[in-house]
């Protein structure tokens, strides 16, 4: 199961498809075909037998059952424009950066006398590029959901908390948990 900041990216991904992935059965079922080779490797990829596949395709059966019809859907979805993908990530990655917008719960280490407590803050921000490339190579190397939170804490440090370094220099560790809800756009 991909978590938190995973979904979010793919959601991120979603927002800049230029036209809509085929929206009938045959339709998704024929793009799935030319991606992934043969019925067989679509029917692995969906659950279900490569004879269903080929009635889907030909047109047998207009209509799956609802779960079939959401891995096929979530199949299309995440094969759908890769170059679109690609060049979006790229300009965050170089030049643009990631807007990260979230309600979660910060905790951070800081110097005696302050308090650490950790409380929700509903926070928008705008990382820099650097941290998309980070975020996008870690995403790529199979980094778990925690890497990645700690990529997007420390950002957040950077930015938000310390502003480029004008203010709390004391504050040495941000913490990102309970995440109630994290979109990112790019």
């Amino acid at each position: 199961m991909a978590g938190e900041i995973e979904d979010a990216i793919e959601r991120a991904d979603r927002e800049g498809f230029t036209k809509e992935p085929p929206k009938t059965l045959k339709g998704r079922i024929g793009y799935l075909i030319k991606q992934l080779g043969s019925a067989k490797a679509v029917a692995a990829e969906i659950g279900v037998t490569a004879d269903s596949v080929n009635r889907y395709r030909r047109g047998a059966r207009k209509h799956a059952r609802p779960d079939v019809a959401a891995k096929i859907d979530a199949a299309v979805r995440a094969r759908w424009q890769p170059g679109i993908r690609k060049r979006r990530q790229k300009q965050a990655a170089t030049t643009g950066g990631i807007t990260v917008e979230t309600r979660a719960r910060f905790g951070y280490t800081a110097p005696v006398g302050t308090t650490d407590d950790g409380r929700f803050r509903r926070l928008t921000v705008h990382l820099p590029a650097g941290y998309a490339q980070r975020l996008f190579d870690a995403r790529d190397a199979g980094a778990s959901d925690q890497q990645m939170r700690e990529i997007i804490a420390e950002g957040f440090k950077e930015v938000y908390f310390q502003d480029g370094g004008v203010r709390a220099t004391g504050l040495s560790e941000v913490a990102l948990n309970d995440i109630d809800y994290l979109d990112l756009d790019y």
